[in-house]
């Protein structure tokens, strides 16, 4: 969120883009604050559907989807690339090891879950389905999240129009009303990774559908965290949000925001009786 393509340089692949990825925690109580939830009944649909409830985190971030699990009565170990997000997910008491995914060691534990929310395309889709296989327990469930923005159609052309004038020249977004098909081509390209690896069973593909009402100072407050906005040079970041802000005042003040929350789910192929 924003869609990927707006989210890394265009020559590469999302998990190529190392710097992006690691970019997330230049503001994590932003963050934390102003990132989307993700629908509790999928979240309870994969813990009910996992043989237990011992969850691995990837890219757990500040912990958003972690505290969710946590609530539904999982035990969570998280894995985040970026050091900033993992101290701060760590000072409100979750457990995290910091590493790439491709290269996490699980030591010899297993977990009935692996879970990722907004964060799978930063992991190479083979080895990181390669390494989840490895940390699931037979009948296990990978389940990938992602939350795919639907923007009001009026508003859609306004806002992008602000991003081609202020940031013309970087791959960060088109505000496009086409979003979820953005997503759509992620949730792919992990199935497709996850069938390569092997010792899954055939993926799932699950959607929800959402809506939220954001007020101009609540959108512009979120923004910041999208992928490659913290490398913007100051003045454009400020002249960015002025311009999206104006477009806000321009519809009244506030607007809603529909999301629709795409994930892939694969069991781990049940070991022989």
């Amino acid at each position: 969120m924003p869609t990927i393509p707006s989210e890394r340089p265009s020559e590469r692949e999302p998990h190529q883009a190392r710097e992006v990825a690691e970019s997330f925690g230049a503001d994590p109580g932003r963050y934390d604050r102003t990132r989307p939830r993700y629908p509790d009944d999928l979240v309870e649909r994969v813990v009910e559907g996992s043989p237990g409830r011992d969850v691995l985190d990837v890219g757990c971030g500040t912990g958003i989807l972690a505290r969710q699990l946590q609530a539904a009565g999982c035990r969570v170990l998280g894995v985040e690339v970026d050091e900033r997000m993992a101290a701060w997910a760590r000072e409100r008491g979750l457990d995290v090891e910091v590493a790439p995914f491709e290269d996490w060691d699980p030591a010899g534990r297993t977990f009935d879950a692996v879970v990722a929310g907004q964060a799978w395309h930063w992991v190479d889709p083979v080895a990181g389905a390669v390494r989840a296989a490895q940390a699931l327990r037979s009948g296990g469930r990978l389940a990938l999240f992602w939350n795919a923005l639907r923007p009001p159609a009026e508003l859609a052309e306004p806002v992008s129009a602000v991003y081609r004038r202020v940031v013309p020249d970087s791959p960060v977004p088109n505000w496009a009303p086409a979003e979820t098909d953005a997503y759509s081509v992620m949730c792919t390209r992990a199935s497709d990774g996850i069938r390569e690896a092997g010792g899954f069973e055939d993926p799932e593909r699950w959607q929800v559908s959402w809506e939220r009402v954001y007020t101009r100072d609540e959108w512009l407050e979120l923004v910041p965290t999208f992928g490659g906005h913290s490398r913007f040079p100051a003045a454009a970041l400020r002249e960015l949000l002025d311009g999206i802000g104006a477009v806000v005042d321009a519809a009244g003040g506030r607007f809603t925001m529909g999301y629709s929350t795409l994930a892939v789910v694969a069991r781990r192929t049940p070991d022989a009786a």
